[in-house]
């Protein structure tokens, strides 16, 4: 019995192998395209928050009320970052943009003093920004609240076509990972069906022959993990040296949640694989295994 071990040891080395190299490529795959999907993700959120909002105020509004209202929006949830433009600096910006100055014709500064914010990601959607119009409005130093309307409904509209088509990339490719790895686990214990059948012959329970099988399926799904996540992070990091501004898309937590499914699914899928075939093994006849 223990040369008939040390044998199935030895033929069972290459299938696990060959199982542990595809189990990891298939997750390599999938965490690739997680990786894609999370920089579609933080690249729509990125062009949410350039949406700008300008809050124009009205002439002659006294210093103090100007800052009460720059500190009210500055406390507001939506608001990410801010700028307040003096009439002098809304001018200096209107040359620099290339118009012409208007002092050989007028000499009163014509441009308003603003306030001038980017909001939240969250709040970059037609109903919030109009109830964010809506409340700034009624403030009596706010003359008037502009924001791009068109920009705004275009950007949700393809932020979410996008969405969905990944979405149903992501669900797709999700189905055919799990077939491939149970199709590929189911292979390597192919290879085992002798052993698994002359334990039971010889009277080794179920639990007795399942469970080293099933916990050498654990360790492997595991290793399977670890080198898709070491793959999927250099080719991350070949990314970011190749275009560093990709740097600033990069999500800590959502790659570590992503890093830790993965690893929690190549665990799962190669122990039920495992633990399946074990159990069909043991169902059959003795003739049926050739």
């Amino acid at each position: 019995m223990a040369q008939f071990g040390k044998g199935y040891a030895k033929r069972s080395t290459p299938s696990y192998f060959m199982a542990i190299v595809g189990v990891s490529l298939v997750l390599f795959l999938l965490g690739l395209l997680g990786w894609i999907v999370i920089n579609a993700n933080k690249l729509g959120e990125n062009f949410r928050e350039n949406v700008k909002v300008q809050v124009f105020l009205r002439e002659n509004l006294s210093a103090k009320d100007s800052a009460s209202l720059v500190s009210y929006i500055a406390a507001q949830p939506y608001t990410k970052s801010y700028e307040f433009l003096t009439k002098d600096m809304a001018k200096k910006r209107f040359i620099q943009d290339g118009n012409s100055d208007w002092n050989t014709v007028i000499d009163k500064n014509p441009l308003p003093a603003s306030i001038e914010f980017n909001v939240r990601s969250e709040y970059a959607q037609p109903d919030s920004l109009s109830n964010i119009k809506a409340d700034l409005s009624k403030n009596i130093g706010v003359d008037e609240v502009k924001y791009n309307q068109v920009l705004v409904s275009n950007l949700n509209n393809t932020i979410r076509r996008v969405s969905l088509i990944f979405l149903v990339v992501a669900l797709v490719i999700s189905i055919a990972v799990i077939i491939l790895i149970d199709n590929t686990i189911r292979l390597a214990m192919f290879s085992n069906r002798f052993l698994i059948k002359t334990m039971q012959m010889v009277g080794a329970t179920r639990w007795f022959i399942a469970k080293p099988m099933d916990l050498r399926a654990l360790v492997n799904g595991a290793i399977s993990g670890l080198i898709a996540v070491g793959g999927i992070s250099g080719v991350i990091w070949g990314a970011e040296q190749w275009v560093p501004e990709m740097r600033a898309l990069r999500d800590y937590s959502l790659l570590s949640g992503m890093f830790v499914i993965i690893i929690l699914l190549g665990i799962c899928i190669s122990m039920i694989s495992t633990h399946r075939s074990v159990v069909k093994y043991l169902k059959m006849k003795l003739d049926d295994l050739y």
